[in-house]
């Protein structure tokens, strides 16, 4: 039985289950590939004392359970303090804290584990590293995207970065971009996997044609206009704003805009402005379950991110048939390879449009498109990491023994 503990600030909760779930979808990908792993995981939310919906966000981490139960895991959610202006720097620390707090009492409880299998590198795994040396436990850390793409931009960060790259007995990203910047970053080539991510198949099934126009029955959707959707945070990065001026050079074109964040007043400003009121929908937050209807009742989904590591929106609406018009960023390339995938595109509203207009008038047949992401399965990313832990924990023991016997 090989014991591994999940470590993580990415990873869902009772009230806010999307929060991560592409962590904890890989590790039910895990434990149903190979029984033998038990899993236990630690997932830190910040410290806020009030609970009342008036504080936002922060009110859900106050919420959010200190145990759950989820998927046949054990699940918990110590907090640490977050300082604000220099929590940068200081969060790894009292993250290291609360995470070296827990596991020492699973310990003490008799989950002694085998391998910490941490996700993203700041200040989570910073905080990893820290604690994994105190507790004398081989740890690896799973590259996401900004920590890597962005956060080095910051000189501590970046120097903090470097050292948990050099110190993790093996390094994994969820693309070869990322996997090519921690090497630039320092990384040894040897100690850096690049393990994707895969898609539900049953989750997001398969929508032909006449499914869609059930489903735009359902949803009160109109049947004789062609409909592109736009999934994410609504924040700058995710390039809603992009998609909305797009319209402009796209008449009789519907937009549905999925997700919710800071920007979202902004958002619905602009269309207003642009006049675009009877073109747009925002439909919010969304399960997985409820997206799926969505992105098959849709023509085109449009990703006009800056940055993205592997964007699995753009898997989920592949699998659904519905092909996709995204920014040629980052790992993005990686996802969408050939027409029957998608169309990349430059990140301005122009070019977005002249990809939204080239799929509408050149649609690739939907069954090529649920067979292109279906290449994408869950069980050669399982295998990918199952090995590592292996290969990570007999390294760790040989050392100690040798350790021990000089």
């Amino acid at each position: 039985m090989m014991k591994i503990l999940t470590v993580t600030t990415l990873f869902p909760y009772a009230n806010n289950p999307k929060h991560g779930v592409f962590i904890e979808t890989r590790l039910r990908h895990l434990k149903l590939h190979f029984p033998d792993v038990e899993i236990k995981v630690i997932a830190p939310v910040p410290w806020f004392p009030f609970r009342q919906k008036m504080f936002g966000s922060y009110a859900s981490y106050a919420n959010a359970p200190l145990y759950e139960k989820r998927f046949g895991m054990d699940v918990y959610h110590p907090r640490y303090v977050v300082v604000p202006k220099v929590g940068m720097t200081l969060t790894p620390h009292t993250l290291s804290t609360a995470i070296y707090k827990k596991a020492s009492q699973l310990i003490q409880q008799g989950f002694d584990f085998d391998v910490i299998d941490g996700h993203y590198f700041y200040p989570d795994g910073v905080a990893i590293s820290q604690a994994a040396e105190k507790l004398g436990k081989p740890f690896t850390v799973t590259a996401r995207g900004t920590d890597i793409n962005l956060i080095p931009k910051y000189n501590k960060p970046k120097k903090d970065i470097q050292a948990v790259l050099g110190q993790s007995d093996h390094n994994m990203a969820v693309c070869e971009a990322l996997r090519s910047e921690m090497i630039e970053l320092g990384a040894e080539p040897n100690s850096v996997t690049t393990l994707r991510n895969g898609v539900d198949l049953q989750l997001f099934p398969y929508i032909d044609e006449l499914k869609q126009r059930v489903l735009r029955k359902q949803l009160n959707l109109p049947m004789d206009k062609p409909i592109i959707i736009s999934v994410g945070h609504l924040i700058e990065r995710k390039g809603h704003h992009l998609v909305i001026e797009s319209l402009k050079h796209l008449p009789g074109v519907l937009l549905l805009i999925a997700g919710t964040g800071s920007e979202e007043k902004r958002l619905k400003q602009q269309v207003i402005k642009e006049q675009l009121q009877s073109r747009v929908t925002f439909l919010g937050s969304l399960s997985q379950g409820e997206l799926a209807g969505y992105y098959g009742a849709s023509n085109a989904l449009v990703l006009a991110s800056s940055r993205e590591g592997w964007a699995n929106v753009l898997l989920e609406s592949m699998a659904c048939g519905t092909p996709v018009v995204a920014t040629n960023i980052w790992g993005t390339p990686e996802v969408v390879q050939n027409q029957s995938a998608g169309i990349l595109v430059d990140r301005y509203s122009a070019a977005i449009a002249k990809g939204v207009e080239s799929v509408l008038m050149n649609p690739p047949n939907r069954s090529d498109t649920r067979q292109y992401a279906e290449q994408f399965d869950w069980f050669t990313t399982s295998q990918g990491q199952y090995e590592i832990f292996q290969s990570a924990i007999s390294a760790y023991q040989s050392s100690s023994i040798k350790l021990c016997r000089s």
